[in-house]
């Protein structure tokens, strides 16, 4: 009886790259560990060492392809039209007080917005930042930001009550 133990090498290989999946942060390795495993079972059942390798690197490749695919599709979508803005790009909008009154010619000065101080200059026909006012982030040039005077927006504890009722 010739015995063939090319399926258990492939078993060993598949559940490797499926354990080790988890210890890395991209998704390729268990893709390659499901191509093994694969490749074990036609191993068991009779296939030839070229088939096996065949079937290996064809199921691996196209299982990630389609997953890169699903999952960069799932992932870049988004209700909102511009998509989600993260980080830096979501400072735009974003209301921060003046920690650090403008001072040189640029009138720089310091803007503490969502905890973060940074680099401020006033927007084109601003007067100079005085610390304490509130600040609007109008764009962003390099570590720096151009910020506008906020003082017509809306205090966000304020709230509107139907005509007749008193607030507390």
């Amino acid at each position: 009886m010739n015995e063939n133990w090319t399926w258990i090498l492939w078993t060993i290989l598949g559940v490797v790259l499926v354990i080790a999946e988890v210890f890395t942060p991209g998704f390729v390795l268990l893709w390659f560990g499901v191509g093994a495993l694969a490749a074990a079972l036609a191993a068991f059942l009779g296939a030839g060492l070229a088939a096996q390798f065949v079937l290996f690197i064809t199921l691996s490749a196209a299982l990630t392809a389609l997953s890169r695919t699903i999952f960069v599709n799932y992932f870049t979508k988004s209700d909102e039209p511009e998509g989600m803005k993260m980080g830096v790009a979501s400072l735009p909008g974003q209301v921060g007080t003046v920690v650090s009154s403008s001072q040189g010619a640029l009138h720089e000065g310091a803007v503490k917005v969502f905890g973060s101080v940074w680099t401020a200059y006033p927007a084109e026909g601003e007067p100079p930042l005085e610390a304490g006012d509130r600040v609007v982030v109008e764009h962003l040039r390099g570590a720096s930001i151009y910020v506008r005077r906020a003082d017509t927006l809306p205090d966000w504890r304020a709230r509107e009550l139907p005509d007749g009722e008193a607030g507390e």
